[in-house]
């Protein structure tokens, strides 16, 4: 099979760029109506017959058949077990991934997660208190590709935060379960398990049955029909975010070997036939080296035929007038990952305002990110990234504002919220302030 992988190639000096690169960014993130229909009838089904429907489905979609839902739970003596009989190299990487994505999370959560209080003059005190969920529910992917990095990025910064149980649902189908998952679940520190996925399994979570708990959040990606579950249920429990296709844009000045960023166009495109990878450069000779390498290379890529899609469906090589324009259509695209891959990666950092993260200098690689590097891999896509962030120690907790109004505090704020509830018509607001005040 000659599989071949070109990108369109553009440049912002022609005249038909703008209708070009808009062609090439366009993807709904709308699921069709027949998923829709279908999410919408598996949703209502587990809401009313519980665990039986989880089983019904689980056995239609997973090929799983079995008398109960416990059969479906994960023990912690199983996951331990799947663990302890990893090769060493994997043990080891996975605790080493494990330990540096915790040290971020905990950071992050010194820096912003933390309770804070202070007094006013009169005594008044102001504040906010954090605290976490209670319960909340990670669902790992499990179909084309079993991913245990992505129970560290889910379960960790929940742990971090303080989250009492964290619930994992990883489909199985035809009951192969990947050791690798079971590990990293034991590692991170998840609370139960349980063997099943789709739009039922977000159902589970979302409403509980007799045997899965009902939880206050679920994140994690997933498939469209995982993905339109998510935007029904929202709502009834807080979700993470909506996720699209993987997206990487890589920003080079042309002293990158070539063949290192072909490969970090192919690490997006891999995925799936949906995955976007852009290369911006001000370097012409650069982008036609970098088309040599994805012909050299792909060939000797297990997953070539999805790459050769992807970059063919939704690839893009654009040549720029300069880095700083190169910045600018970055911000217009708002990337998931954003890879720097220049010389002097700081001078052009201020200038990136949008993108899930933003991978400085040569040797960052995108994939360092995706498994070791300690910031999560949850990221928003489809152009989200302009207004959301990664998943973090923040996703799991919540927020309550503290007041303690002293009495001499409620003399000055009586009198102001007694005007205002009067101007809004809301009178016992008024009187409830005003018999605060010292009578005259």
């Amino acid at each position: 099979m000659n599989l071949k992988a070109a990108p369109a190639r553009l440049s912002t000096a022609s005249a038909t760029f703008e209708a070009e690169f808009k062609a090439r960014l366009h993807w709904s993130a709308e699921a069709d109506a027949a998923i829709e229909q279908v999410v919408a009838d598996i949703l209502a089904d587990v809401r009313q017959r519980g665990d039986q429907a989880v089983l019904d489905y689980t056995r239609r979609f997973d090929r799983l058949d079995v008398d109960g839902l416990q059969a479906l739970e994960l023990t912690a003596a199983e996951l331990r077990a799947a663990f302890k009989a990893l090769p060493a190299d994997q043990k080891s990487a996975l605790e080493a991934a494990a330990r540096r994505v915790r040290s971020y999370h905990e950071a992050q959560k010194k820096a912003s997660g933390e309770s804070w209080s202070y007094r006013d003059a009169d005594g008044t005190l102001l504040g906010q208190k954090v605290t976490p969920l209670d319960r909340v529910g990670i669902y790992v992917p499990g179909g084309k590709a079993a991913y245990p990095s992505s129970v560290l990025m889910n379960a960790i910064p929940a742990h971090v935060a303080g989250v009492g149980e964290i619930i994992m649902v990883v489909p199985t189908p035809g009951g192969e379960r990947n050791p690798l998952v079971l590990a990293a679940a034991h590692v991170a520190g998840v609370t139960r398990a349980f063997t099943i996925g789709g739009a039922q399994a977000v159902a589970a979570l979302a409403y509980g049955t007799a045997t899965i708990p009902a939880v206050d959040k679920i994140t994690g990606p997933g498939n469209a029909y995982v993905a339109a579950a998510k935007r029904r249920v929202f709502g009834t429990v807080g979700i993470d975010m909506i996720a699209g296709p993987s997206e990487i844009l890589v920003l080079a000045d042309g002293s990158t070997p070539a063949d290192w960023v072909a490969m970090d166009l192919f690490s997006q495109a891999e995925h799936d036939e949906l995955a976007q990878s852009i290369l911006l450069s001000p370097d012409a000779g650069y982008i036609e080296r970098v088309q040599q390498e994805i012909d050299r290379l792909l060939p000797s890529m297990p997953r070539a035929a999805i790459i050769a899609a992807s970059l063919n469906g939704r690839g893009a090589l654009i040549h720029t007038r300069s880095m700083e324009e190169a910045c600018e259509i970055s911000n217009r695209i708002a990337p998931e990952h954003l890879e720097v891959s220049s010389q002097a990666p700081q001078r052009w950092e201020p200038l990136l305002r949008h993108a899930g993260a933003i991978f400085l200098g040569a040797y960052t690689s995108e994939s360092l990110g995706d498994y070791c590097a300690g910031p999560n891999h949850v990221l928003p896509t489809s152009g989200t990234a302009r207004f959301s962030s990664p998943l973090g120690v923040y996703d799991f907790q919540k927020r309550s504002s503290l007041i303690e109004v002293s009495e001499e505090g409620a003399q000055a704020l009586g009198q102001v919220a007694s005007v205002l509830a009067h101007g809004e018509g809301l009178q016992a607001h008024a009187r409830a302030a005003e018999m605060r005040l010292r009578q005259r």
